[in-house]
């Protein structure tokens, strides 16, 4: 008799799957052929020669050029083995050809008026420069002080102004001649300025650097490299200050002369090389003997050449420098008071009729592109009018000796 099927328990009469129980499970049997594939890759990279790791490689056959016969060495194109662009290549070679000489060195000015950017390459070394012409500092010459190395006199009695002073070699016929020294300040302020002071100025034409110029250290090399005597411009403070302010470590009547003293050797620091100090605005400064007095004796004490630029009438710098024995030169005119090309050339006319009448003269102007382009201009004709331009170490020297 047949069970009755509907009455019967359910899952009696159900077939058992005849399949076999694995042994592990299916996460354990993934973790095994990820470390399979693992195990491959490592044993590829341990075993297979290939160091391009699977990279499209392109293999062409060439031919070896010999020399040209225009001596050329080929046309500057180089293709690495994945690239194959030759834009790139132009590219990299024309960066390659912008590359500044080796030894030279790049530094950034910039522009206090308009804030831009200019770079300016110092070259390096050269074997054309004149023998005994260096631009590095005087070790023998130098002093550390609390904020660098300061100039000194030598253990033998050497002075920085000596040292440092590029003289010019007169021919007989040109040392009865007047004299103009030319000073240019302000030189690392404007990025314009002072590139083109550089490229058009001669090197009589004596540079003065302002102590927060960017990368001072390095146009003071620049500068004594090609032949221009250096002067550290030091702010002094002038009748209006503090509304017009010359700018940090600014020497001042209101202090005590060992804090002046301190701000000048900080000023001092600021580069090397250089013949001496040349006041930046100072009227009153330099008009107060008080405060005026101990920095004078300290450039003295220093082998330093002082320089007035001339801001106030009423300076006593040279009646202090002549007591403590000290080189002095004042400027007799600044030349682009009024910064025209037309009041520039009737200033450069003054100058030579000082020149003329007293055998010296001495003119100050700020390193601006206009004042550059007519100083530049002027210097290259003034010696076929009768007179000699000089650094400012010639004029203040024998201003000293007379």
């Amino acid at each position: 008799m047949e069970a009755d099927d509907l009455n019967a328990p359910l899952g009696q009469t159900k077939k058992k799957s005849r399949l076999p129980k694995l042994p592990v499970a299916t996460p354990q049997i993934l973790a095994a052929l990820l470390g399979l594939v693992g195990v491959v890759v490592v044993g590829w990279a341990a075993f297979v020669n290939d160091p391009l790791g699977g990279e499209p490689v392109v293999v062409v056959a060439t031919k070896s050029a010999g020399p040209a016969a225009d001596g050329a060495a080929g046309d500057g194109l180089e293709h690495s083995h994945h690239d194959g662009d030759p834009g790139k290549a132009a590219k990299a070679a024309a960066d390659k050809a912008a590359e500044p000489p080796p030894g030279s060195k790049t530094i950034n000015i910039i522009d206090g008026s308009s804030g831009k950017t200019k770079e300016i390459v110092i070259p390096g070394p050269s074997s054309e420069k004149p023998a005994g012409k260096q631009s590095a500092a005087e070790p023998k010459l130098l002093e550390t002080s609390r904020h660098g190395a300061i100039p000194k006199i030598g253990a033998d009695g050497t002075k920085p102004y000596a040292v440092y002073a590029r003289p010019r070699n007169l021919p007989a016929s040109l040392n009865d001649m007047p004299r103009i020294a030319l000073i240019v300040g302000g030189m690392g302020i404007s990025a314009s300025g002072t590139a083109e002071a550089f490229d058009k100025l001669p090197a009589p034409v004596t540079f003065a650097l302002a102590p927060y110029a960017t990368d001072v250290a390095k146009l003071a090399e620049r500068a004594r490299g090609e032949d221009h005597e250096v002067l550290l411009q030091a702010p002094m403070e002038p009748f209006d200050y503090p509304d017009n302010d010359p700018g940090p470590q600014t020497l001042l009547t209101s202090v005590t002369a060992e804090q002046n003293i301190d701000r000048l050797q900080w000023l001092m620091s600021r580069i090397q090389g250089y013949v001496g100090i040349v006041s930046y605005m100072g009227a009153r400064f330099t008009a107060t003997e008080q405060a005026l007095s101990p920095v004078l004796n300290e450039t003295a004490k220093r082998g330093l050449i002082f320089v007035d630029s001339g801001a106030s009438s009423r300076s006593v710098a040279s009646q202090i420098a002549g007591s403590q024995n000290l080189p002095f030169a004042k400027a007799d005119i600044i030349l682009d008071a009024v910064p025209t090309a037309a009041e520039i050339d009737r200033a450069l006319t003054r100058l030579e009729m000082m020149a003329r009448d007293g055998g010296t003269a001495v003119g100050f102007a700020t390193a601006q592109p206009g004042t550059i382009a007519r100083i530049g201009a002027w210097a290259a004709k003034v010696e076929k009018r009768g007179f000699v331009l000089v650094p400012i170490s010639m004029v203040a020297i024998k201003a000293k000796s007379t």
